[in-house]
């Protein structure tokens, strides 16, 4: 369900934050909107699924505790995303680096906020574009989920069960997307025309349930089987199959 700033019924959201303070400022400020119906719960995976279920949530917002473990503080997030996957989240942090970024992204975030850096009425779309079924990361965030990636020169994604997902040639594409090439140059490296690589992004985007080159990379993130490859970008490698 898609909520703007003129919905005429406000959109739930929770924070979860161990610090009372922070967060009660946070949602005095966001209450003040009026496409927000804002909640507080403590930090602990019961009490933001009680907070969830009781308050029927789009949006939990996540706010990092200096003062706690930061892979603690994911394991909960990943508990809470287990149970409530539908449940859009967004972590909320003073700063970032590579390894936050990648944890949290794959302990079920749909985007990363730094209070530090960027300004209110920014927290404020993100909210409703995360609650849309957008992702929200910016340019180093996505680089760094794409070097993630990039990492393997072959993807293998596979379902909950192991079973593969993607024709070789569509795990190829895959694979190339990630490391951030567009469609001129993905149909370069595999000798295809732009306008079958697009066929083959469909294609793709329709197996996985994926909208977007953002997602696309993310799902990889989540769901991919690394091996090794018949064929590497840019060197000598075997003829891709069809």
């Amino acid at each position: 369900m898609s909520h703007s700033s003129n919905s005429d019924s406000p959109l739930p959201v929770i924070i979860a934050d161990s610090n009372r303070m922070q967060s009660r400022l946070l949602a005095n400020a966001l209450q003040r909107r009026p496409e927000f119906k804002v909640s507080l719960c403590p930090f602990d995976a019961n009490s933001m699924r009680q907070a969830v279920t009781l308050m029927r949530a789009k949006v939990l917002l996540i706010s990092l505790s200096p003062s706690e473990p930061v892979a603690a503080q994911m394991a909960t997030m990943h508990q809470v995303h287990l149970s409530d996957p539908e449940v859009a989240k967004i972590l909320l942090t003073e700063s970032y680096d590579r390894e936050l970024v990648v944890s949290a992204f794959r302990c079920g975030a749909r985007g990363i906020f730094c209070l530090a850096n960027t300004q209110f009425r920014l927290l404020c779309r993100c909210i409703l574009r995360v609650a849309e079924g957008q992702i929200w990361a910016n340019t180093e965030q996505t680089r760094f989920l794409l070097e993630l990636i990039s990492d393997a020169p072959s993807i293998r994604v596979v379902d909950s069960k192991g079973w593969q997902l993607l024709t070789p040639r569509e795990e190829q594409v895959v694979a190339l997307v990630a490391e951030g090439l567009s469609n001129s140059e993905v149909a370069r490296e595999l000798k295809l025309s732009v306008h079958t690589v697009k066929k083959y992004l469909f294609a793709i985007f329709d197996k996985l349930g994926v909208s977007s080159r953002v997602e696309l990379v993310l799902h990889a993130v989540n769901h991919c089987d690394r091996r090794e490859a018949d064929w590497i970008a840019g060197r000598n490698r075997a003829k891709p199959r069809a």
